[in-house]
């Protein structure tokens, strides 16, 4: 495994950070999830909802292999064991905000002044400075909300709609584990490490960033638009007879124009003066959809299927949840890993987006029960069993 020998400290909730400290031990980290006394509230994301169904895999996603201990800071006790945990490690991952850290003495001056090697790393809603930086954020507040993601995915005319779980929240997973790893190059360079910090803000912008860039430069910004009117008419949405949307994004000029025609069975279109340039069909958007939601509706997806493949266009079906979980090139690209389920089996989970072939773990240990490490952990630390047990009479660790 790429990363064996890191130590990962996560003092952290809900997505963004355990999700983080999630993929490094993907790669090979031992990481420990230290929870205050109930838990990561994402232990109880579905205990309101009454089903039939057993189990959490939100909550497994993001902490699967872990070691689990809790501890609570609010008790001398507590802090210190915290303390003395992230001072044998490399890297300590947080989203808990800066004033409650800095309250119990583990911001990132205090435990890097005990262990200058530590990359300490806090994801935030808003950046660490400026006048809202003390803001709670959610991924449907900061990144969707505040970023204007929500604003710029809403076709002109309609009403937001709500962020799917953990977007944002991942996308900025992926911003913190590359943050963490420049950091720890830096380190093996210099011997020291440092603070490393991420937002669901920052990353809302550059998610966005292509957009966002023309708004900067020129001050304005064309608005998302309906399928039945779209930007260009060649990259749209259509569906067969059957019902099965796809999606279709033709390169750059015209040369893809005269194919995607041919295609739909139309190559009349190709010299049909409305839609003969780029120009011309643009002027003509409504009408050039209409031409291919008859043509492509009276084919088969099958049949559609083949012929954007003969002709290299670049597509791909519209898939639900469930179609995806069944497709052979998902499972190839590498991303499903397969868990434990704490029973003798294994079952399949979405899997960090990078592959090291050769080193790719095919099976990943189950998420840790709350506080299950606890007493092992402490004992690793230089923990006596009497102080351990006066930590657990003190109501400090359970």
């Amino acid at each position: 495994m790429l990363l064996k020998g890191l130590k990962v400290v996560e003092f952290a909730s809900y997505i963004a950070a355990p999700g983080a400290a999630c993929m490094l031990g993907d790669w090979g980290a031992e990481v420990i999830k230290v929870e205050r006394p109930g838990g990561d509230s994402m232990r109880h994301a579905f205990a309101d909802v009454k089903s039939e169904l057993v189990g959490n895999p939100t909550f497994d996603l993001d902490n699967r292999g872990k070691r689990s201990i809790v501890l609570d800071i609010s008790k001398p006790e507590g802090r210190d064991a915290l303390a003395t945990l992230a001072a044998t490690a490399d890297v300590f991952i947080t989203n808990v905000r800066m004033a409650a850290l800095k309250r119990a003495g583990l911001d990132e001056a205090t435990l890097r002044a005990a262990n200058p090697k530590l990359v300490y790393a806090i994801v935030t809603g808003y950046g660490l400075e400026g006048p809202d930086a003390h803001r709670p954020g959610f991924d449907v507040t900061a990144f969707w909300g505040r970023a204007g993601v929500a604003n710029m995915m809403a076709p002109k005319g309609t009403e937001p709609f709500m962020l799917r779980s953990g977007f944002g929240d991942h996308t900025t997973t992926l911003a913190t584990v590359s943050a963490i790893l420049a950091a720890l190059y830096e380190r093996a360079q210099t011997g020291v490490g440092r603070l490393v910090q991420t937002s669901l803000l920052a990353t809302g912008v550059y998610v966005m960033g292509s957009d966002l860039a023309v708004q900067m430069k020129f001050g304005r910004l064309s608005s998302n638009r309906p399928r039945s009117n779209p930007l260009n008419p060649l990259a749209n949405f259509y569906k067969s007879s059957e019902g099965r949307w796809f999606v279709v994004n033709p390169r750059g000029g015209n040369s893809d124009w005269a194919r995607l025609a041919d295609v739909a069975g139309r190559p009349d279109l190709v010299t049909d003066e409305r839609y003969a340039t780029g120009r011309a069909r643009r002027d003509n958007t409504p009408a050039l959809v209409l031409e291919f939601e008859a043509a492509f509706g009276a084919m088969t997806f099958e049949e559609i299927a083949a012929k954007l493949d003969a002709v290299d266009l670049v597509w791909a079906p519209v898939q639900t949840p469930a179609e995806v979980a069944a497709d052979p090139q998902v499972m190839a690209s590498g991303a499903i890993v397969q868990v434990e389920d704490g029973l003798g089996g294994t079952y399949p989970s979405p899997a960090a987006p990078a592959r090291f072939p050769g080193a790719d773990a095919t099976v990943r240990p189950r998420s840790p029960l709350l506080g299950e490490h606890t007493r092992q952990v402490l004992t690793e630390i230089g923990y006596s069993e009497t102080q351990i047990e006066a930590i657990f009479a003190a109501e400090a660790a359970a």
